[in-house]
């Protein structure tokens, strides 16, 4: 292969490295030290290149803090010209972390291919991630059930499909990947375990994800019923994260008209074929009525749940707010609409579809969303976004300036970061030279 230049965020102690011994007196040195931002830029491509390079360090803090630098770099802009130069060094670089390393930096790595993916675009640089990472991925998933790790793989996967998947197959046989992981009867061979909530989340959401790509459904009635049967027990559960991910992708399914088709091709069946035919299409057909109505009772009551001793107030908000949505939905076939404000533009989400790829993609970058909602010519493409520029930039709102342009802002602790830990990589490879 040629050498090349493609429902929140994960836990800021994952991608922050604070160094302990760090004194109040170098802090403010380093506060001091913060440079201009065409100075920024220099530092940031020697930083890639040193983190790079540190990728084949025997050390797995030393790949770690590597790691970590680059996913900071690649989520606060969009880095072309490393990736033009570095293209397949960073994926098997990458490829390897996750093959040999621990859950920490197999998550680190995941994220890292997951933000190449993005920057590199549609084209043949994403298919190229896309096979190349499937079957290392998979491999990941088997070997170790840290939810760390996990979760960190099943979204790289959703990713890097979503933005390299040329076809319908590749869509679906990742879709089958990242299902078997909680339902693995529906896949042979595969034993089945008790995952977390957290995994079981980040499951379903991946496969809703991915799901949004697909023009039609073609696993058959039969795996239909048992999807909308599993996600239905989803809803029942005490874990309010996965009773939402499961309302997000039946609102899916019932937006794509996948139940009611395969309603109505139960019905013609039923009274086209033979008798026998027409007798299992019929019980089907009554199971699949059964079912959906089931369904509806559940978001129904979900919609209006009263929180209990504990009970955490912003969950059971989001909880009330999804299904009093797909309630709506539902009866009178209007899905919710969304606006967020980007610069002096917005994006808008009329559709469960756009809706859940907007959030998968927004709690992917987390603090990048912004810059790569605003430069990042493919989720221009999947969103028809185009961002608000005034004299050649792209503007801003007071409150991202605040964010990301203050002293204390994102942007500026990052970019202290940065410089911390450049000096850090060069000290750790002068004292091993």
């Amino acid at each position: 292969m040629s050498k090349k230049a493609q429902p929140k965020n994960a836990p800021m102690d994952l991608f922050d490295s604070d160094d302990d011994t760090c004194s109040l007196s170098s802090f403010y040195t380093m506060r001091s030290e913060i440079p201009r931002m065409d100075e920024v830029h220099v530092q940031k491509d020697v930083m890639l290149d040193q983190s790079l390079d540190a990728l084949y360090e025997k050390r797995s803090s030393t790949r770690e803090q590597a790691l970590a630098s680059i996913v900071d770099a690649f989520k606060s802009d969009l880095q072309h010209e490393f990736v033009e130069k570095n293209f397949a060094t960073l994926l098997h670089q990458c490829l390897h972390c996750i093959k040999k390393g621990s859950s920490k930096e197999t998550s680190l790595a995941s994220h890292v291919i997951g933000l190449l993916a993005l920057t590199v675009g549609h084209g043949d640089q994403s298919q190229e991630i896309l096979e190349d990472s499937v079957t290392p991925l998979s491999q990941a998933l088997k070997s170790n059930h840290e939810a760390l790790k996990i979760t960190s793989i099943l979204k790289c996967l959703a990713v890097i499909t979503f933005v390299g998947g040329a076809n319908a197959e590749q869509t679906e046989r990742s879709m089958q990947i990242i299902w078997q992981m909680i339902h693995p009867k529906l896949v042979s061979n595969v034993v089945e375990t008790k995952p977390s909530g957290a995994v079981i989340t980040t499951v379903v959401s991946s496969w809703t994800f991915l799901l949004t790509t697909v023009d039609r459904w073609t696993q058959g009635p039969k795996i239909l019923q048992e999807t909308v049967t599993y996600l239905s027990t989803l809803m029942e559960t005490d874990d309010r994260s996965v009773r939402i991910a499961a309302g997000e992708a039946l609102a899916l399914l019932f937006e794509m008209g996948t139940l009611e088709k395969f309603d109505a091709k139960a019905k013609g069946s039923a009274s086209n074929g033979s008798v026998k035919e027409g007798s299992v299409c019929q019980d089907a057909l009554i199971n699949m009525d059964r079912l959906i109505s089931e369904v509806t009772n559940q978001v129904r009551d979900l919609a209006v749940e009263a929180g209990g001793k504990g009970c955490a107030k912003k969950d059971l908000n989001t909880q009330r707010s999804l299904f009093k949505d797909l309630v709506e939905f539902l009866e009178g076939g209007v899905a919710p609409e969304t606006s967020t404000k980007i610069g002096g533009a917005c994006i808008e989400t009329s559709t469960w579809c756009q809706m859940i790829q907007l959030n998968f993609l927004k709690h992917f970058l987390g603090g990048g969303f912004i810059k790569h909602m605003q430069e990042n010519e493919l989720l221009h493409d999947v969103f028809s976004f185009t961002p608000k520029k005034i004299g050649g930039h792209s503007t801003m709102t007071n409150e991202e300036k605040r964010l990301f342009q203050s002293p204390n802002s994102a942007v500026s602790k990052a970019r202290t970061k940065l410089m911390k830990r450049q000096r850090m990589i060069s000290n750790k490879e002068a004292l091993f030279n």
